[in-house]
């Protein structure tokens, strides 16, 4: 069951710049699809489609599969980041007139502190990001790389947004776990596993 939680998180799985055979499946199957030599298959998982997503897709299908699975990676790098700065900074001012930002929890407790405007702006320029493509894919400040070079990149986006996925879901668990029981593992400070932050 957990491994089919992370299939779009895992997508269609990565290694270095070398690529792997498809991993065997129980019972000596081997996985089988068009896109198991895409950039982003990596070992230890080689080939990772448990619920055969791309085996009957056409190329614009995987290429859509692709850009969401970018889009995400980038959208949870930001929201970790979101998660982790606000427990040591934040900003000087009013987030809106008479909440200022140091009054704003942090984490899932942040839901109720935050107007029904800002929520209508937020879900307003998340929309319009999604319909319209702003913040997409801009030809300016691209640098030039030599192509091995490039790949190597790509994969390095790839692998650090679906790390960010899984970073996100995690913080938003145990964030979640301590709204609901506060202290339940004794700790005092969301970040648990970075302690120099709070000192």
């Amino acid at each position: 069951m957990l491994s089919l939680s992370f299939a779009s998180v895992q997508a269609f799985a990565p290694t270095g710049l070398a690529r792997v055979q498809a991993p065997m499946r129980s019972g000596a199957i081997a996985m089988s699809s068009p896109y198991e030599n895409e950039l982003g298959v990596i070992q230890p998982t080689g080939f990772f489609d448990p619920l055969n997503l791309s085996s009957d897709i056409d190329e614009d299908t995987f290429a859509q599969y692709r850009t969401a699975e970018l889009k995400h990676g980038r959208v949870a790098q930001l929201a970790v980041i979101g998660y982790v700065v606000p427990e040591f900074y934040r900003f000087p001012g009013e987030i809106a007139p008479g909440i200022k930002f140091a009054d704003v929890p942090n984490g899932v407790a942040a839901i109720d502190a935050i107007p029904t405007l800002g929520w209508a702006q937020i879900i307003f320029l998340i929309g319009a990001v999604d319909y319209w493509g702003f913040l997409g894919d801009f030809d300016a400040g691209k640098p030039e790389l030599e192509p091995e070079e490039l790949e190597r990149r790509q994969l390095c986006e790839l692998q650090h947004g679906r790390l960010a996925m899984i970073a996100f879901l995690e913080l938003l668990r145990h964030n979640s776990q301590n709204y609901v029981v506060p202290g339940f593992d004794g700790l005092d400070n969301l970040i648990t596993g970075l302690p120099f932050l709070y000192q």
